[in-house]
């Protein structure tokens, strides 16, 4: 559903703890639903349980799309009060068509909540919620995928292989110990957290994952 990728073309004019803070230009979104199946959502509209009551948009500033998935698109967001750069991902309802479908959102939301603070895992902010969607507000990769970064290397040593490696088994070994299995990982959904050689790599994109018990 999305990601939280950030490329370098993406963020022309912008430099780190130099965010715009203004609340300058409507931000805009596209959705277009292509799936037919009926929903049986709640009476309400509602999505999650307990999203933030206020408009995403007193809190942040909107900008450039970053990536897209099947039912998201993922935009570079500032907070208004302090300016940092975050990722929103911007789930439309329109494609929530079935209770499968929101029931995945929900549980996405709930295991970003309740996964710890790692460096290689992606953190949560805030989660919102209209009429037209919901939006996850999340830490900001500044370095691309890694399948990207494999593509631009050609190839790697067998000490880097084996570094990544290392990492991701570490990523999950984290992940199972909080009873929560990805169920989608690929070089797509690894982040680098900026652009230098030795970014860490972070776990992204929680849209298949489930919670689990021995």
């Amino acid at each position: 559903m999305g990601s939280c990728v950030a490329r370098p073309s993406k963020l022309i004019g912008v430099r780190k703890g130099d965010y715009p803070k203004s609340k300058s230009g409507r931000p805009y979104f596209n959705s277009k639903c292509s799936r037919k199946s009926k929903s049986s959502r709640t009476s309400n509209n509602k999505v999650l349980k307990d999203p933030l009551e206020e408009n995403i948009l007193h809190k942040y500033e909107i900008g450039n799309e970053l990536g897209r998935g099947e039912f998201g698109i993922t935009y570079q967001c500032f907070e208004l009060e302090t300016g940092e750069a975050y990722a929103c991902k911007k789930i439309s309802k329109a494609k929530l068509k079935t209770d499968i479908d929101i029931e995945d959102v929900q549980r996405e939301v709930e295991i970003l909540r309740h996964l710890p603070k790692h460096p290689n895992l992606v953190s949560y902010k805030d989660a919102f919620e209209d009429d037209e969607a919901v939006y996850l507000v999340m830490e900001l990769c500044r370095g691309g995928e890694l399948f990207d970064r494999i593509v631009a290397k050609g190839h790697y040593t067998e000490r880097a292989a084996a570094k990544v490696i290392k990492t991701i088994l570490e990523i999950v070994k984290v992940c199972h110990e909080h009873g929560v299995i990805h169920r989608d990982l690929k070089p797509e959904n690894f982040l680098l957290a900026d652009e230098s050689e030795t970014a860490p790599i972070k776990v992204i994109d929680f849209g298949l994952s489930i919670f689990y018990e021995p």
